[in-house]
């Protein structure tokens, strides 16, 4: 009897697990059903390619940091990836992966399926977790949750999610969640709400911090119960906690709206006198509420007083109280309070010194203008060819066309360059004053640097220039004919 040969079928490699039909994510927005079709039909291939069957929390964390976030069709597949991850018997999720999905949710706003994630959570802890203590990232994860809703309003559901993460945790919760709650609530106007979260807050002992008043005391303001916020500032203090610029600039606004305007400035002062420094938050707040009120005087004094003790901010804008001087026509009080801050070492930005300037031609004070120009352009502060050629202009109607020659050449070593138009008003005035030789100096620059169109246009200018004699060559024409 003949044997039959064995032939043994070749080892086959385990199959890794099969991957699910994957449905459309749900969105706000249906997508088109023809380019969305053939993504699902892709996606497990795409999932094969860059996935091994006994893949772990760090390689799925990789996958959708690099290769899911940025691919154009499978982007939106973020959610049903880290669900069917789930379903494979050798994987378990840990805060890594919780972490990155429960971010894309709150950044997206995809708050139904957030909320489904972090139930996932609480059903299935981080390995982390399998001892005796929570995962040391539960806390940190929950607070993405609580602030995308806290962010869309719904607050509700941020309370559960609270209440759900301090089930979760070990030990007390930490005041800026509280803070985050605390903040929705003041943003949509249910202070009774916020307080009660403060009032839970104490009870469990969580230490409230500066922010966590700087909320309740904003809270009152907005709500018109300034009495409240005061008693807030002194609960803060007797607590403890250092006030910072926002409680400080809150109340003194408050003040403000309460038409309380000295005991606002008072309250800066105080601010000075702990040592906490003024913002250009403050500084707005104040100048801008005494100018209001009509009190423009008292708002330079105040500003001129803080750059004497050096306590303006750095980068300090005084453009809005150039503006109400100018516009009150009193120019040279501006004029005054720059130099003073200027001494000081508060160099004026570009719109305060253009302001200015524009308010001292319009109140007749050119010569104060022209100075003013040329100690800005010595400190590099270039400003822009309107004022600057409305000022050569006004200087050439006055019979001050040499100055401008000057100003324009200091001009030019800033980068400044003249235009067509400068050089037009430059020669007209020079053509006013019989200062030939200068106007033809400067015809013959325009000329070569291509701002005369035509040989009318030159032979008019040169006409212009020779109308009348130079004043310099008609007095010395007077002395030797005596």
């Amino acid at each position: 009897m003949a044997l039959k040969r064995f032939n043994p079928k070749p080892l086959q490699p385990p199959r890794p697990p099969a991957l699910p039909d994957l449905p459309p994510p749900p969105t706000t927005t249906p997508l088109p059903t023809l380019t969305l079709t053939p993504a699902a039909t892709h996606l497990p291939r795409f999932l094969q390619s860059h996935l091994n069957p006994s893949f772990t929390s760090r390689d799925l964390l990789r996958f959708l940091n690099s290769k899911l976030r940025h691919h154009p069709s499978f982007a939106h597949f973020d959610l049903h990836v880290f669900n069917w991850a789930s379903t494979i018997d050798s994987f378990r999720h840990d805060h890594l992966t919780y972490e990155w999905m429960v971010k894309a949710l709150a950044a997206t706003d995809r708050l139904r399926e957030l909320a489904t994630v972090l139930d996932l959570i609480a059903a299935n802890p981080c390995p982390c977790s399998d001892g005796i203590f929570s995962c040391a990232r539960t806390e940190h994860i929950y607070r993405f949750g609580i602030s995308a809703f806290c962010r869309a309003g719904d607050m509700d559901d941020a309370v559960k999610v609270f209440d759900k993460m301090r089930m979760l945790i070990d030990g007390k919760t930490d005041a800026a969640v509280y803070n985050i709650l605390m903040h929705g609530f003041v943003k949509r106007m249910e202070h009774d709400r916020a307080v009660e979260t403060y009032n839970k807050m104490v009870k469990d002992r969580v230490k409230p911090d500066v922010y966590t008043f700087n909320i309740l005391i904003s809270g009152y303001c907005r709500s018109g119960r300034f009495g409240a916020a005061l008693e807030v500032f002194k609960e803060m203090r007797s607590k403890g906690c250092r006030p910072n610029v926002v409680s400080f600039n809150t109340l003194v606004k408050g003040f403000f709206r309460e038409g309380k305007v000295d005991e606002g400035v008072g309250m800066a002062h105080e601010m000075i006198e702990l040592g906490c420094g003024l913002s250009c938050a403050s500084c707005e707040i104040l100048v801008g509420g005494l100018c209001r009120r009509g009190r423009v005087a008292e708002a330079c004094d105040l500003v001129v007083e803080f750059g004497a003790k050096g306590v303006l901010p750095e980068g300090f804008d005084c453009t809005a109280l150039v503006e109400v001087l100018c516009a009150g026509g009193d120019a040279a009080r501006a004029l005054e309070v720059l130099d003073k801050l200027w001494v000081k070492g508060y160099k004026p930005d570009l719109i305060a010194s253009i302001t200015l300037v524009e308010g001292l031609r319009k109140s007749g004070k050119l010569a104060d203008a022209h100075r003013l120009m040329e100690r800005m352009l010595r400190e590099n502060i270039v400003a822009d060819s309107v004022t600057y050629n409305c000022l050569l202009e006004d200087m050439c109607k006055v019979g001050s066309t040499m100055e401008a020659i000057g100003l324009r050449l200091l001009a030019s070593s800033k980068g400044l360059e003249a235009d067509g138009v400068t050089y037009e008003i430059l020669i007209s005035g020079c053509s006013k004053e019989g200062r030939r030789k200068e106007g033809e100096r400067l015809v013959d620059e325009m000329l070569d640097k291509g701002f005369i169109s035509d040989l009318a246009m030159y032979n008019r200018m040169m006409e212009d220039l020779a109308k009348r004699r130079d004043p310099d060559q008609s007095r010395t024409a007077r002395t030797t004919h005596r």
